[in-house]
């Protein structure tokens, strides 16, 4: 399994993301991928991709989500491929907290390109905006995405779990989603068929003239706390920062709270 092959660095992002594989008992165990059958012709793909025996079975049942959801599995047996994709970094039960980029070399936009097929979203916002997210309790992965999005795109994100179900949720909109998209989605890649779909209608969008382009943001640093902290003022921090009233005022706030911690000097 060729990581700088894209095909395979595709289904290795996938697998890590949307993949299960259990350990049974003595050397037995499988590797599964369980989805939606609309999508099942990425399960034929992996078939043909796999060389050994593998199986894809449908089947129909009720659901949190849906009265009834029809869903596609594929599943591989062989101890050989198990070992493989496990040495490589898919660990044996629960992995969603642990799993992370490839260490060897692999096809970095093929393999993220797997994990938003599925972990992730694009299309557009209820606003008619394009957008490109991942879902993910990984923050390896969740982090690396924002590292290769920031060379693609220029645009900075930085990830925190969300208090609802702790995970992160990575977005990027407008001509940032389009950038990825356009560079993940490439003419014949490997991918999810409605995704790829997807990738190719938000190309489309035009900026509304008149629309303003936000400016890049500025982090602060401990540097520009220690100041904001002893000025004790945000009109005047405003001024020794060149920042707005509004941001030092809440940065100010949030110190104040608790929520950012200004180490001594």
């Amino acid at each position: 399994m060729d990581l700088q092959d894209p095909r395979y660095a595709y289904m290795f992002g996938f697998l890590q993301a949307d993949g299960h594989l259990a350990q049974g008992a003595g050397q037995k165990g499988r590797l599964t991928a369980e989805i939606n059958a609309r999508d099942i012709h990425i399960l034929r793909e992996f078939q043909q991709l796999t060389p050994y025996y593998s199986s894809i079975t449908e089947r129909t049942r009720s659901t949190n989500f849906a009265e009834i959801h029809h869903s596609a599995t594929w599943t591989v047996c062989s101890l050989e491929a198990r070992t493989i994709v496990n040495q490589l970094g898919i660990p044996y039960g629960r992995k969603s907290l642990s799993v992370e980029p490839p260490r060897t070399d692999f096809s970095r936009p093929d393999y993220l390109r797997g994990v938003i097929d599925a972990d992730g979203s694009l299309g557009w916002t209820a606003q008619g905006f394009p957008f490109l997210s991942l879902t993910s309790a990984s923050t390896a992965i969740a982090a690396y995405l924002c590292h290769y999005g920031k060379k693609i795109t220029g645009t900075e994100r930085t990830i925190s779990r969300n208090t609802r179900d702790g995970v992160y949720n990575v977005c990027y909109y407008k001509e940032a989603a389009q950038r990825l998209a356009a560079h993940f989605y490439y003419d014949g890649c490997l991918a999810l068929a409605h995704k790829q779909a997807n990738a190719t209608a938000i190309q489309t969008w035009v900026r509304p003239a008149g629309m303003r382009i936000a400016p890049p943001r500025r982090r602060w640093t401990v540097q520009d706390d220690r100041e904001l902290v002893r000025l004790d003022d945000a009109a005047a921090a405003a001024a020794a920062l060149d920042r707005t009233e509004q941001s030092c005022a809440m940065r100010l706030w949030r110190i104040r709270n608790g929520q950012v911690v200004v180490p001594p000097q």
